[in-house]
């Protein structure tokens, strides 16, 4: 499969409009304050880069920022001028025609932003422990639809654990599907490539997610794919496909339900950018100056991660009141379809 997407990728994708599906593609409007950062990448950078919106957590200025699959760089290099000139964005990719777009605009960009803070890295996303990486030294690493890509999703997670720093967060963008993908849909190479093929059933997604360490991952927005390619519709058949962003906190001592310690939180309304509302997850969108209760996991997430100077903390883990209220297994996904309530927290 390596050879499928490198070929893709490398040879037969000249443009994002060679794409035949919007599956990698993240439909969310990009925020105002964002745009300037895209409006400074070279237009090579742009053209070559396939799919729409940009996964980018907030609170980035002088983070250390590792993104998988980083293609031609046009994330690397958004996410360069959020992290500063005491930052670092490194950029990891294994197609080499990709790599040559993204570093032969390095100086230029360098010049527009008045630093230098990238770096770009051949190699593949489930052998990072081979790459000259130091364990534990990321703040943030993040990924923009490549993940499904992989054909050893187990490896790509550990790697991430094993690089996040104590309190750092995986946040990136993936597509799901909502049962296990069949054999003839993983080996078809354009569905493959059109990160169809690879899709997790998300809640296989979940138990790896807990294996590697990751016990409570969080959705933050999601939307259903529609397959319009006649083709390749006759092909997944009755199989839905969501594009999903989450993320991963390494952060010891979560645990996988959302238990009620009696606790709450109250938002600053100092995350730049966000002065009225910080949205953690699709759950937790949490109002300026409201005491907003919220489970253990949650609390440990706010108060261990780069978050925490934003925050006031009230309670800790004295006295257990059981389950946090609403927590459920359903589909998480929104199809547009009513479903029984049962949202986590």
């Amino acid at each position: 499969m390596h050879e499928v997407i490198q070929d893709y990728y490398g040879r037969r994708l000249t443009q994002s409009g060679d794409l035949k599906t919007n599956a990698c593609c993240d439909p969310e409007a990009l925020p105002e304050w964002l745009k300037p950062l895209l409006a400074r990448i070279h237009p090579e950078v742009l053209s070559r880069y396939y799919g729409c919106g940009l996964v980018c957590p907030p609170l980035l200025e002088g983070c250390r920022i590792l993104d998988l699959g980083c293609g031609s760089g046009r994330d690397v290099y958004a996410l360069a001028q959020l992290a500063g000139p005491e930052g670092e964005v490194v950029g990891v990719d294994m197609t080499e025609e990709q790599l040559q777009v993204a570093r032969r605009h390095r100086q230029w960009h360098a010049k527009a932003f008045d630093f230098d803070n990238v770096r770009f890295l051949h190699g593949y996303i489930e052998r990072l422990d081979r790459l000259d990486l130091e364990p534990a030294s990321f703040d943030v690493i993040v990924s923009n639809c490549v993940i499904n890509l992989s054909p050893d999703k187990p490896a790509v997670l550990a790697g991430v654990a094993r690089l996040l720093k104590p309190g750092g967060e995986f946040y990136f963008s993936d597509v799901y599907a909502d049962r296990r993908v069949p054999e003839a849909v993983r080996r078809d190479p354009v569905l493959y490539g059109e990160c169809l093929g690879g899709a997790l059933y998300w809640n296989d997604f979940l138990r790896l997610a807990r294996n590697a360490g990751f016990p409570d991952a969080r959705l933050v927005s999601d939307h259903p794919i529609e397959v319009t390619d006649p083709q390749l519709a006759a092909k997944v058949g009755n199989i839905r496909f969501f594009s999903a962003t989450y993320r991963l906190f390494r952060i010891d001592g979560l645990e996988d339900a959302c238990e009620d310690y009696g606790q709450a939180v109250i938002y600053r309304g100092s995350v730049p950018h966000h002065p009225d509302r910080f949205v953690l997850d699709k759950h937790h969108d949490i109002e300026t100056g409201r005491v907003f209760p919220v489970c253990g996991n949650t609390f440990r997430m706010l108060r261990e991660s780069r978050f925490s100077p934003h925050f006031d903390f009230i309670g800790d883990f004295s006295r257990h009141y059981g389950l946090f209220g609403g927590c459920g297994g359903d589909l998480p996904f929104d199809s547009g379809e009513e479903r029984p309530s049962g949202d986590c927290c």
